[in-house]
């Protein structure tokens, strides 16, 4: 995994830790991308994005060329805004 930023969590159960605002992780099948499908508006441009798959924190891509770089930049900006804005704050889960 790689991670850009710093982000101090405190989940609803009390549960606390740090992590990055958003990451990368290559691996065979795909590339796992953190931190870009939660944060409010995100849904909006998933839908714009292209081929890829979703998990509760990670966005699936099989290869760049499946989807829209400009619809990923904003998806990274937006990430990091709202996790910045979030860092210390309860995160349900």
């Amino acid at each position: 995994m790689i991670g850009f930023g710093e982000h101090h969590y405190v989940h609803s159960s009390g549960r606390e830790g740090d992590t990055f605002l958003i990451g990368f992780a290559p691996r065979k099948a795909n590339l796992v991308l953190y931190g870009l499908n939660n944060a409010p508006g995100s849904e909006e441009l998933l839908a714009k994005l292209g081929k890829h798959k979703t998990s509760k924190a990670c966005l699936y891509v099989n290869k760049l060329a499946d989807v829209d770089l400009d619809v990923l930049r904003q998806l990274t900006e937006l990430g990091v805004e709202y996790f910045s804005q979030t860092s210390d704050s309860a995160v349900p889960r």
